[in-house]
């Protein structure tokens, strides 16, 4: 098993990566002494898959465990979902010594932790993602948030969890699509911040979709590492944090164009990043042979790298209600070079547009 720890004060948490976790969950929750119930929020198809073995782990944590299901999919991310478990939490008088517990992809563990954030001003919450999005993503970092028809994660909070651990037993039974969707944010790891992952993603490829087991720890160990690293130096996002939203100003207007229905997260965010690369070229910040390196490392990794058509005027329209959006002007994360980006928080429509039309 690998730690990683986050270190954020009193706020400071440890990633756990390795092999079959959940059966031995209980064996990592010694620092939350005052907690007396648990609540695990996950999805019918995972808690079918892992429901009970992590309700086993956590009883020989003497927790009395119990179980909230919300549907599966993006478009489930809602205050109406969120409000199907604080029904349950009000209706059976849990109290600030619960733990709620969210097994699940970005979904779950984004609603669970703003669950947390917001029920009685706050209770802990522990991590378990079982994608390789979520892993590497979503589950590390304190960012929770439900979406608005207008708009994604426009309705949230900074509030980290207690414990994050990544179970890598649990991609095996995730449907291709979604670890392809996972890669995505991988793949952003690299540009952003580390070529040589990114050269280790291009060489490696073939290895890491049949799921090697040596490669899956490096990549994921590498990602968490990075976002650890970004999450200690700006917590809030207040300036630097926002690197990691590289390829997520246009991959949210596609998701939210498209009723959150037509893309997996990650395949929006490979969109992103393709076009996000053809406006750093455009605006000379990057070569051609950056935003090829990109473009075809998503494809090789089977990511959507086209726009669905929508007129260029409804992706800008979306973008300035995107909560990145800085003074009512567009602010995009571009690519100097691979492992260098640039925060630029006032891009020009024209650019933008030039870049988004066919």
């Amino acid at each position: 098993m690998k730690k990683l720890r986050i270190d954020l004060a009193d706020r400071s948490y440890d990633i756990l990566i390795g092999r079959n976790l959940l059966p031995r969950l209980g064996d990592h929750l010694s620092h939350l002494p005052s907690a007396r119930r648990a609540l695990i929020v996950t999805n019918p198809a995972v808690k079918k898959l892992y429901g009970e073995v992590v309700s086993e782990g956590l009883q020989t944590a003497g927790l009395a465990v119990k179980c909230a299901e919300i549907p599966e999919g993006e478009k489930h991310k809602t205050l109406q979902d969120a409000q199907t478990v604080y029904d349950h939490l009000i209706e059976n008088q849990y109290d600030r010594n619960t733990l709620l517990v969210a097994l699940g992809g970005g979904v779950i563990g984004d609603l669970t932790g703003f669950i947390a954030a917001t029920f009685l001003r706050g209770v802990p919450y522990i991590q378990l993602p079982t994608t390789l999005l979520s892993q590497v993503d979503s589950s590390v970092g304190g960012k929770t948030a439900v979406n608005h028809p207008r708009g994604k994660n426009l309705i949230g909070a900074f509030y980290q969890p207690r414990l994050v651990a990544i179970d890598l037993d649990t991609l095996s039974s995730l449907p291709a699509d979604e670890f392809r969707a996972g890669m995505a944010e991988i793949i952003k790891y690299g540009v952003i911040e580390d070529p040589k992952l990114f050269a280790f993603l291009e060489k490696n490829s073939e290895k890491i979709l049949a799921q090697d087991t040596q490669c899956l720890e490096r990549i994921i160990e590498t990602s968490c590492a990075i976002k650890a690293k970004v999450v200690e130096r700006d917590e809030r996002e207040s300036n630097y944090r926002m690197v990691l939203n590289f390829g997520h100003t246009i991959g949210h207007a596609v998701e939210a164009l498209t009723a959150y229905s037509q893309f997996k997260h990650g395949e929006a965010i490979a969109i992103g990043m393709v076009y996000a690369a053809k406006l750093s070229c455009q605006l000379g910040k990057c070569s051609k042979e950056t935003v090829t390196r990109i473009e075809a490392l998503v494809e090789r990794y089977g990511l959507p790298s086209r726009l669905p058509d929508f007129p260029s005027g409804k992706y800008i329209e979306t973008m300035y209600r995107d909560k990145k959006a800085h003074d009512k002007n567009i602010r995009f994360i571009l690519v100097k070079d691979i492992g260098t980006v640039e925060i630029v928080d006032r891009v020009a429509e024209s650019d933008i547009q030039k870049v988004l039309t066919p």
